[in-house]
């Protein structure tokens, strides 16, 4: 255990320089292929919808796009799953949409009311959206409907 290791140094005066890698294409062939992606996006004009039909028509929208968000934990849309308490449009087409969550401490408490604001303000005819979040009453299964209580297994 106590015996010396011996270390055996070799001087050298150079060493080769490894090869350098070899790209296909040079960095402007590079920038001129991710301009030509991004051309046709960039020049591209959206037409914003007017605001159209009246303010029953609009709500109607508004719940089928918040149909298409999808609970994370539950295989179920927020709608059918009873998170969303009412949604309301003014005349001017402004929605205001109250919802809740599963339970206070849900992983996407964060997220979903931003997401809901988002889908809502997505819909055409939409002018503004705000979302309240909150908590009286609680939710509990009995909000869900009778589609997602079947998509569940609890009919």
């Amino acid at each position: 255990m106590n015996e010396e290791r011996k270390i055996d140094v070799e001087k050298v005066d150079a060493v080769e320089k490894p090869p350098r890698a070899r790209v296909a294409e040079t960095p402007m062939e590079t920038m001129e292929r991710k301009r030509d992606y991004l051309e046709g996006f960039l020049t591209k004009t959206t037409e914003t919808p007017a605001p159209s039909g009246d303010a029953d028509e609009v709500k109607e929208a508004i719940v089928a796009a918040l149909q298409t968000i999808f609970d994370p934990e539950i295989p179920v849309d927020i709608y059918n799953l009873g998170l969303i308490y009412d949604v309301e449009v003014n005349e001017d087409h402004d929605a205001v949409v109250t919802m809740t969550l599963t339970t206070p401490h849900c992983p996407v408490a964060e997220s979903m009311p931003g997401e809901v604001e988002m889908t809502v303000l997505a819909v055409p005819g939409v002018r503004d959206a705000q979302v309240n979040l909150v908590w009286d009453p609680p939710w509990d299964p009995s909000k869900m409907s009778d589609e997602a209580r079947l998509e569940l297994g609890m009919l």
